[in-house]
């Protein structure tokens, strides 16, 4: 009985150093990588040894088969590894002008500053994002110093500057704190008299874009501008927690606080991004790891969710970041971020905005679990100008194989990524000085960019 209890626990534990083996490369066990890899290699080295020597390649044709299932995941790992450093391969043997025309719409996340220089100097990348993962136990000198070293590269290779992104709303993400100060989230400004709030804001934005600035950053993805929702608790909201980091659920206050900070950000000579449309105060999935739908009419989101967007939008340079949401009224199938209906036919058409457009990050469940070079192509086609890979910066080559394939294949619209050249050109040169002081109280629109 005993033995065949053990048996049964070998063929388990067998299947599942199968299947993580085979999948040693997914976002979802990037925190294998490095040591747990090691770690994975010496098992599947040992544990088919250990069989032999015990004496089960003896125990006839199951005693063999549960060695032979033992030498798989070595077997796995190494097919694994080597279909990731082909993809890389393939990434930095690209043809310079395919690297010009595409490297222009990714902002890619990063381990080693020395790859990300290498994909900054062959203008595969148009920027980089930078987190706890790769600031962790550097100071605010070393981090300005490493993005010094990354816009020498561009510089070098005659390329425009890079764009250098960060999470840094303040409150509960603040991912470059503690090598940054963390302010406080702009929610505890909902309750103050409006010219104190607006005030407030501004100066908010302007001493964390004065932050960013001495550290290199140059493009803050902030601020969440989505209702507040309903509920309290969403057992089905496991990461994006937007309770916690919205506003307020009034657009006016949302409105008018973010359009502050987003002015204050901007005369410090940051860019900053208002996100998550088509707004997530109504949506119960988490995109990290769901697909999600908004079923809310067009008509009610424009009188409520997407108010406080177009405020930002029409008031400032903001870039905007469209989220992985189904919106029901426009397209029923794909999400906005891929949507061609809601990113040509809504924000570029009916609301005539004109200004870049940012998707949230790929390697996110309701994206990289389904179709994903679709949603890659059907993205740039669709008028979105900077594809987001961040979490697990390492998929950018895959998302990258994606693009190239599609132009090879002439399934990308190439005047589409000609006018999203133009939007990015202009917004990238476009005169970042400080705004005038009126603009801490001003409710009047300045110029947005066409």
């Amino acid at each position: 009985m005993l033995g065949r209890i053990r048996t049964i626990v070998l063929w388990i534990l067998a299947l599942a150093f199968i299947a993580i083996t085979l999948n040693s490369n997914e976002p979802y066990l990037v925190r294998l990588r490095g040591t747990g890899h090691a770690a994975l290699l010496i098992i599947g080295l040992a544990a088919p040894l250990l069989l032999v020597m015990s004496g089960r390649w003896r125990d006839g044709m199951a005693g063999r088969m549960l060695v032979l299932a033992w030498c798989i995941p070595v077997l796995a790992l190494t097919a694994t590894q080597f279909a990731f450093a082909w993809r890389k391969y393939e990434t930095f043997q690209t043809a310079p002008d395919v690297a010009r025309l595409l490297g222009r719409h990714f902002i890619v996340g990063y381990t080693s500053v020395d790859e990300a220089a290498a994909l900054a100097g062959q203008g595969l990348i148009a920027g980089v994002y930078v987190t706890h993962h790769n600031v962790r136990g550097r100071t605010e000198a070393q981090l300005s110093a490493d993005m010094a070293r990354l816009q020498a590269e561009r510089r070098a290779a005659g390329l425009p500057p890079l764009l250098v992104s960060a999470d840094q709303e303040g409150g509960r993400v603040a991912h470059l704190s503690p090598t940054l100060p963390n302010m406080p989230g702009l929610a505890t400004l909902a309750d103050h008299p409006a010219a104190r709030r607006a005030h407030d804001a501004y100066e908010m934005g302007r001493a964390q874009g004065q932050s960013l600035a001495s550290a290199g950053i140059t493009f803050n993805l902030a601020p969440v501008v989505d209702l507040r929702p309903r509920w309290t608790r969403n057992r089905f909201d496991f990461h994006t927690l937007i309770g916690q980091r919205a506003i307020s659920n009034d657009p006016a206050v949302v409105g008018d606080i973010a359009l502050s900070y987003v002015r204050g950000l901007e005369a410090s000579g940051v860019q900053a991004a208002v996100k998550h449309f088509p707004g997530l105060g109504r949506v119960e999935a988490d995109t990290h790891h769901f697909s999600a739908q908004l079923d809310t009419s067009a008509e009610v989101l424009e009188q409520s969710d997407w108010r406080p967007f177009r405020q930002v939008l029409d008031n400032s340079h903001a870039a905007m970041m469209v989220g992985h949401v189904m919106v029901d009224a426009i397209d029923r199938e794909r999400p906005a971020s891929h949507s061609k209906a809601v990113l040509e036919g809504l924000i570029r058409g009916r609301w005539n905005y004109q200004g870049v457009i940012i998707t949230d990050d790929l390697v996110m469940g309701a994206i990289y679990g389904h179709d994903l070079c679709k949603a890659v192509v059907e993205a740039l086609n669709g008028g979105a100008d900077l594809l987001l890979v961040a979490y697990d910066g390492t998929q950018f080559h895959r998302v990258f194989g994606c693009a190239k394939q599609a132009l090879a294949e002439g399934r990308l619209d190439l005047a589409a990524l000609r006018r999203s050249d133009e939007r990015l050109t202009h917004w990238l040169r476009r005169d970042e000085g400080p705004q005038a002081a009126n603009v801490l109280t001003s409710s009047g629109p300045s110029p947005r960019t066409r």
